[in-house]
């Protein structure tokens, strides 16, 4: 998978889910504008090609599977790049692409405001990740250990600002989800490290658990919304 792949991909599946955000009727005020001809056509796509359900809640649940993939993967791009003494700024600004795009799937269902917010809080966990990445090229156990710890303990800030928007998730529950997403991750990232063979498949193992978070968020959020994300 190659950033040239995601630049093209994180628009498609944003104009997906805004379409489906904002296309009711009785949308509220935090839904933005009306989406476009196009985006209406893209989530008709994606709901026949990907989606087992031809609902709005089914797509959601589609599109947030695949911009949490992405964000793996592109995590692991850059890392891996980045470990590798290769130049790592073009998968970096593309990861950066990829938590607006995940911001703004947030903020269809929240508003601008709680988008923003949610985009600094998930762009904090990515710099724990580049910590821990350094301390892995430069053989810092210490800085590696303070990473670890900063990561297992974000799951308790991101928690409570997911539950504070949404009273059908507990903090406890998004804290539990995001704890295999860091095992993973820096299971990966060691991997990366080590130049062991294993490194692609354990991110693929990263990924394929953001599946499971996205149906979480997307359960939650369709209940949450059941106008805007029917089905």
């Amino acid at each position: 998978m190659t950033a040239k792949y995601f630049r093209i991909a994180v628009p498609l599946t944003l104009a997906a889910i805004l379409a489906g955000a904002c296309s009711s009727n009785d949308a509220s005020p935090n839904t933005g504008a009306a989406p476009s001809q196009g985006a209406t056509n893209t989530i008709a796509r994606t709901s026949t090609a990907s989606s087992p359900t031809n609902t709005r809640a089914a797509d959601l649940r589609v599109i947030l599977t695949s911009v949490l993939q992405e964000h793996v993967y592109l995590t692991g791009i850059t890392t891996g790049a980045a470990l590798q003494g290769a130049d790592h700024r073009v998968p970096a600004a593309t990861l950066d692409e990829n938590s607006v795009a995940l911001s703004k799937v947030f903020a269809s269902a929240y508003g601008g405001p709680a988008g923003e917010q949610f985009l600094a809080l998930w762009r904090k966990h990515i710099g724990m990740f580049i910590d821990y990445m350094v301390g892995t090229v430069t053989d810092d156990g210490a800085r590696k250990a303070k990473a670890r710890v900063e990561l297992d303990g974000y799951g308790a800030d991101f928690g409570a600002f997911v539950s504070s928007a949404n009273p059908n998730l507990t903090k406890e529950a998004v804290a539990m989800e995001l704890t295999p997403h860091v095992a993973t991750m820096t299971a990966a990232i060691d991997a990366q490290g080590a130049k062991d063979p294993s490194a692609t498949a354990k991110l693929q193992d990263a990924a394929e658990h953001m599946s499971h978070m996205a149906g979480v968020l997307a359960g939650a959020m369709a209940m949450q919304f059941p106008d805007k994300f029917p089905g």
